[in-house]
């Protein structure tokens, strides 16, 4: 690592350069959410208007439709925590499986499922929606969990957990000792690969809360969509729909969707990255 006195000026131009590029667009959102619509289009877009509309974009966003965007982020928090727990818990049985056991087979399917990574997710769309309605699951909860649960990378990222931090050699005395294999697995196993179960879940989480295209295919009812899906419809029929457009509206909702990400990577950033560097150190 670069220690502070080796950056030349250079460098630290450089740096700061890539500092604004990734700030402004936030910086953009800041202050586009104290404004109106008018005030978006006829002052600097890089700095605070006056009058503040902060606190009548507050209260149309969570007003209009008779409150809906509520209803959207409670849909959110449903879908990323299901798919999240559900992805840790698949995720974790089959990498401790693959990395614990031998059967017929084996590295073949484990091959198999790890080229699934590279399977892009619109060319599933079709088929799982054909999978949903052949199961009676859309314009349900389900429709946009299920899919999820499965998580080749995640699988990929537990094996190496599983590899590195629970040794066969732990398994095999706890097994003298008389402890059956789900005793070894959830008391004995699970809290030695926690970093490995966070990552796992924090990537899982940050998937599902961003999802987008999933939720498009498998539900048309505006009460179960999720928050990206409908801010994206908002921002579409919000002008088209002869009512005044609430542009800025969408950016405050925008801003408020990213903060339960930002929480969450404050909150478990020890957990992570001590995972992603033992997943490094691994493979």
């Amino acid at each position: 690592m670069l220690r502070k006195e080796s950056f030349t000026p250079v460098q630290w131009l450089l740096l700061a350069v890539f500092t604004v590029y990734c700030l402004l667009p936030l910086w953009w959102v800041i202050t586009t959410m104290f404004k109106d619509n008018g005030q978006l289009f006829s002052t600097f877009g890089l700095w605070f208007s006056t009058p503040s509309h902060f606190r009548d974009n507050l209260v149309t966003l969570f007003t209009r439709e008779d409150g809906i965007f509520t209803r959207w982020i409670l849909n959110s928090v449903v879908y990323a925590g299901a798919t999240a727990l559900g992805s840790v818990l698949v995720s974790a049985m089959a990498g401790y499986a693959f990395s614990k056991f031998e059967f017929s087979g084996k590295r073949a399917i484990f091959t198999t499922i790890l080229a699934t990574i590279m399977v892009p997710s619109t060319a599933l769309a079709l088929p799982i929606f054909l999978l949903m309605q052949k199961a009676g699951l859309l314009n349900t909860y389900w429709a946009v969990i299920l899919p999820g649960l499965v998580n080749p990378f995640g699988l990929y990222l537990m094996r190496l957990f599983w590899d590195a931090g629970f040794p066969k050699e732990l398994m095999e005395a706890a097994r003298i000792d008389g402890a059956n294999e789900g005793t070894i697995f959830w008391n004995l196993g699970m809290p030695l690969v926690r970093g490995g179960l966070v990552t796992v879940g924090l990537f899982a989480f940050v998937g599902a809360w961003n999802n987008f295209f999933l939720p498009l295919v498998v539900v048309n009812r505006s009460e179960l969509f999720p928050l990206t899906l409908g801010l994206s419809v908002w921002n579409q029929t919000s002008a088209s729909s002869g009512r005044e457009p609430i542009y800025t509206v969408i950016v405050l909702g925008a801003l408020i969707s990213v903060l339960p990400l930002l929480i969450a990577f404050l909150s478990l950033g020890r957990y992570w990255q001590g995972g992603l560097a033992s997943g490094a150190v691994k493979g």
